[in-house]
């Protein structure tokens, strides 16, 4: 075959793939659908159980056989994807509802992971057979093919609820992320149903129905006035905190008792929770604390922090929703896939998405309803006509060759070739006009059926028959007729499934700590090679003098009200409250000094590190790799921000080297080439700190500052350059902007 090339612009071609991908993941992975609140994988993996009768009424399966049989028919995606959604929807910690009724460990609210899905068992839940997957046999969704065109799987599940708010959902697309949280199940349907009722309902008023989002986790949501914003929207952030109580303990001490969490708190949070606490004590903002435990069980959750007598307990409350994630932010984007594509939608929105999507899958129920109805009101009478004439039947069949014989006169009257008795049957044959589904009943009609009992209740029969075609006529010309159906079936769910609100919405004031003053002290900041640091106090220091100035990079005097400024090659200043660093021991390990700052050790280094009240005395020196120096006072360094720009650069260029100005007299740059140059630093010129500086040495093109090195007149200073000693003190002095002595090796 000859080959065929086709050109074309290679970034329509990436633009056109990465949409293409794009969608893919939006539309078939990340995203759920605003009809049934389910992803893909959700959603095969229900309908897979429910093809394999894994009803909520029969034995449970194997998780393992559940995941293979849903990635073998609908879903090729790998194993722990499927395995993960069914996790999932097993969490009555995380789903409003669970949709799938598990056996075995399916991980729990402290972050724990489910066990292999070689262990655990599962089947479905009761809502989720009578309220999901019902009716699928009715032709009420489409059905499209599987990826290999083997099998037929479902567009969306008949959900006769809205499960996207009942249940909630989080996902990330691409350039999209989704996060719905979940509501309460009776408030949802009374929404559906006042909508319903009225159409052009506002937001506002759905809201009376809907007080706000209902977390499995409980805990209050404290914005209330926000909500009504957030749900016309779309988009905003809950804020959430914790319920927390107060118990008398032995002593007349103060037991704090957190019984319920935040939603964002569920999973490994909450052990770094307890972490953020024990630090409160270990920084002395929290002294008041004796004693924290994790009590939680199958119960519910019970996380104890015991206090000192005496203790502001509200103060202390406040502290914990400042310092910790006892108070945090759930962010909202209600975005979901509605008619193929991607839509951030408003409350009202969503409910109105969910009634038409009603309407429509009832429509294609009774209809299918209707039409086998319609049928078997077909068959039922002629069998009625059939029982009437019945000796006229059996002369036909006993005078006819064969079935075909017989199946053309019962529909056409056709009489040649079949023996009659008497002219008169054989005009009356000729008369006969069943339809072909009824002939075919009467063929098939057994002898049994003409006792008189069984007579009447074939007739019984046709009259509910021809009731249910009225009601289901009814329904279909109907709207009023349509919506009662659906408010009656919405009805039913709520009084079988519907349970209490458990979490409370209200406005609560902003989270005020007033942080107790500290006696402000002397203590000491030092810091390894390795990026440890911690301080520790005087006496340690006094008692340790040698080892601490032998073990440890950084030596520094600072208050422990003060801020540590760290200046690095890029320019940048980074600044920690001296009450953020680990006090301690002196063989205690510290902190990295990254986990502390917003510095990084990945990306940067440090070139110097002060106390920030030294630097108030005092003026700094900066000199770059490219030669350009300047003078600044510390005091533009005094800032509280932890992040700022300490000097402006070329493009290129960074620091070699910031020294504080108190005794320093004389400078030496030594350049990559050998140049040596001495000045006096009263020709750096002080500049502002934004300012790039002045050249401090003439350099050739390739050449830079290596090292600076700073000297006292009349001090010896000697330096090992290149295997050869130099004595700075006797290097001719120069003047600024100059290129210096070059050191012959």
């Amino acid at each position: 075959m000859e080959e065929k090339i086709i050109k074309t612009e290679y970034s329509d071609t990436m633009q056109k793939s990465f949409i293409d991908y794009a969608m893919s993941v939006i539309v078939s992975r990340a995203l759920p659908d605003v009809r049934d609140g389910l992803k893909p994988v959700q959603r095969r993996t229900l309908y897979d159980m429910h093809e394999l009768g894994i009803r909520y009424d029969r034995p449970y399966r194997k998780s393992a056989r559940i995941v293979g049989d849903t990635m073998g028919k609908y879903h090729p995606h790998g194993d722990s994807s499927i395995y993960e959604a069914l996790v999932v929807l097993t969490q009555d910690f995380k789903k409003g509802i669970p949709l799938i009724d598990g056996h075995g460990n399916f991980g729990n609210i402290e972050g724990d992971g489910a066990a292999a899905m070689r262990y655990t068992e599962a089947r479905l839940q009761k809502i989720t057979q009578d309220a999901i997957l019902a009716d699928l046999d009715k032709d009420v969704v489409d059905f499209s093919p599987n990826f290999d065109e083997t099998e037929k799987e479902p567009d969306v599940l008949p959900c006769r609820f809205p499960n996207l708010l009942v249940n909630g959902s989080e996902g990330i697309a691409v350039g999209m992320a989704t996060s719905i949280p979940p509501h309460n199940l009776g408030e949802v349907i009374d929404a559906m149903k006042a909508y319903m009722l009225n159409e052009n309902i506002t937001t506002k008023e759905l809201m009376k129905y809907i007080k706000g989002p209902d977390f499995p986790t409980g805990g209050i949501v404290c914005n209330k006035d926000e909500l009504l914003n957030i749900y016309e929207t779309g988009v905003g952030k809950i804020k959430l905190r914790g319920t927390v109580e107060v118990e008398k303990a032995k002593g007349g001490r103060l037991n704090l008792v957190i019984s319920e969490i935040p939603y964002t708190m569920i999973g490994a949070n909450i052990g770094k929770f307890l972490q953020d606490v024990a630090a409160l004590y270990e920084q002395k903002k929290a002294p008041e604390i004796v004693d924290i435990s994790n009590q939680s069980s199958k119960e519910g959750i019970r996380i104890v922090i015991e206090l000192k007598k005496d203790t502001d307990v509200e103060n202390f409350k406040n502290l914990l929703y400042r310092k910790t994630r006892l108070e945090d932010t759930f962010g909202v984007n209600m975005i979901a896939i509605s008619d193929g594509r991607p839509e951030t939608m408003g409350l009202k929105s969503i409910i109105a998405k969910n009634v038409a999507f009603q309407y429509e899958i009832n429509t294609r129920k009774y209809n299918t309803l209707l039409n086998k109805e319609l049928e078997k009101r077909e068959i039922q009478e002629g069998l009625i006509r059939a029982c009437n004439i019945i000796d006229l039947i059996i002369e036909i069949l006993r005078g006819s060759k064969d079935r075909t014989m017989v199946k053309n006169c019962l529909t056409n009257g056709v009489t040649e070739g079949i023996n009659f008795r008497s002219k008169e049957s054989k005009l009356m044959a000729s008369q006969l006009n069943f339809t072909e589904k009824q002939a075919n009943a009467i063929l098939e009609m057994r002898l049994y059926k003409l006792i008189g009992l069984e007579i009447e209740a074939l007739m019984k029969e046709h009259k509910e028959t021809t009731a249910n075609i009225y009601r289901y006529e009814d329904i279909l010309e109907r709207r009023d007729s349509m919506a009662q159906v659906i408010m009656q079936d919405l009805d039913a769910i709520k009084k079988e499934y519907s349970r209490k609100r458990i979490t409370r919405i209200e406005n609560a004031e902003e989270a005020v700590y007033e942080e107790k003053k500290i006696e402000e002290m002397d203590i000491m900041f030092i810091m390894d090679k390795f990026g440890y640091c911690k301080t520790i106090d005087m006496n340690t220091y006094e008692r340790n003098k040698e080892t601490v100035h032998t073990d440890f990079k950084y030596v520094i005097k600072c208050k422990n009200t003060g801020r540590m400024c760290i200046f690095t090659n890029t320019g940048q200043l980074y600044t920690i409250k001296v009450i953020d660093i680990p006090f301690g021991k002196l063989r205690d390990k510290g902190m990295p000094i990254d986990n502390i700052s917003n510095y990084s050790s990945s990306t940067e280094d440090i070139i110097t590190i002060t106390s920030q009240s030294e630097l108030n005395l005092y003026r700094m020196l900066f000199v770059t790799k490219q030669s350009m120096c300047k003078v600044v006072s510390g005091s533009e360094f005094d800032v509280t921000k932890r992040a700022v720009a300490a000097t402006k650069l070329n493009e290129g260029d960074e620091i070699v080297s910031i020294v504080i100005l108190n005794v320093q007299q004389n400078m030496i740059l030594q350049s990559k080439e050998g140049y040596f140059l001495r000045f006096d630093i009263g020709e750096i010129p002080e500049k502002k700190k934004n300012a790039i500086g002045v050249r401090g040495m003439k350099m050739n093109e390739n050449d830079y500052i290596e090292n600076v090195y700073y000297i006292q007149n009349g001090t010896e200073h000697i330096i090992k350059y290149k295997n050869k000693k130099i004595e700075l003190n006797k290097l001719k002095p120069g003047r600024r902007d100059t290129k210096g002595t070059k050191v012959r090796i």
